[in-house]
């Protein structure tokens, strides 16, 4: 029996069968293009962390000893420092002096601080003229520091009244040092220190050189914050002097640190014609205590 060929334009069962597996075949390579994508971004993904990862920069860690520890710090977050040497806080203001005086052979400053600009660094003739100096710069706005110890920090003590009493935000740096007494010492306690707890300071105390450092940058922002001045120290060359290796805070880390909104709201506090206001005035006792307990809401924030 003959069997007709089948005519142009239909499928056999064979063809049925091609044209199905033909489908099978690209649902399968449809199925492993996903599969394929899926692997590609997620491979995607961890290409684009390694990335990151490498991008970031690496924390500088240096070898130093505290002074110095405290000094970087300070001299990249403050405007201006009033200084005197007294052992063991002088290497502070030797330090910050060097880096305002440093320049490469474009004449171009060095060493900077978060506004771009060298630290004005002041010499006085005293501790007693470091300390007034400091409290004409705060009325006036700017962000300033003092490095000091012993007999030095005592001879600061009438204007730490006022500097507290106006709430006036700074960081005074001491390395604890023993007071002169039926002779003189220049070996650490805290007999300094804690001769200026009534003054209205609020006082942090660093024990390593790495907490010299990190304690110097958190007082700073702690002190524009709340308006309380600080006074930050360490042991006299216990901690002032030991060399030992620190991760150091870069300049963008401080900037993301640096409350700006704050260090605005000091500088339009500051003594201007502009702005005029009335500060040292005479007060009876009555109006003498109201006003020293408002103070107090700062010390609680």
């Amino acid at each position: 029996m003959m069997q007709s060929k089948p005519q142009a334009g239909t499928t056999t069962d064979c063809d049925n069968e091609i044209n199905n597996s033909s489908i099978d075949t690209e649902e399968s390579n449809t199925m492993i293009s996903d599969e394929e994508k899926k692997d590609s971004g997620s491979w995607e993904k961890i290409r684009h962390s390694n990335e990151q990862s490498a991008e970031k920069p690496k924390q500088e860690t240096k070898i130093v000893d505290g002074n110095w520890a405290v000094a970087s710090a300070s001299y990249r977050m403050n405007d201006i420092a009033y200084i005197f040497p007294i052992t063991p806080s002088s290497t502070m203001g030797e330090i910050v002096d060097a880096w305002a005086s440093s320049e490469d052979k474009n004449g171009e400053k060095k060493v900077l601080n978060l506004w771009n600009q060298e630290l004005k660094v002041c010499e006085m003739q005293s501790e007693g003229g470091a300390a007034g100096a400091l409290h004409g710069a705060l009325v006036s706005g700017s962000l300033a520091t003092t490095y000091t110890a012993s007999q030095g920090l005592l001879l600061f003590i009438p204007n730490l009244y006022k500097i507290a009493g106006e709430l006036l935000p700074t960081v005074i740096h001491v390395a604890a040092r023993a007071l002169t007494g039926q002779a003189l010492s220049i070996y650490g306690d805290h007999s300094d220190v804690m001769l200026v707890r009534s003054t209205g300071l609020a006082m942090v105390s660093s024990f390593t050189v790495q907490e010299a450092h990190d304690m110097a940058i958190v007082t700073q922002i702690a002190t524009l914050t709340s308006r309380v001045p600080f006074l930050h120290f360490m042991d006299g060359f216990r901690t002032s002097h030991e060399i030992n290796k620190i991760d150091l805070v870069s300049d963008d880390i401080l900037r993301e640190l640096m409350p700006w909104d704050k260090v605005e709201e000091h500088r339009q506090r500051a003594l201007s014609p502009l702005h005029p206001s009335q500060r040292g005035t005479a007060q009876s006792p009555d109006v003498f205590m109201q006003m020293a307990e408002s103070s107090n809401t700062h010390y609680h924030s």
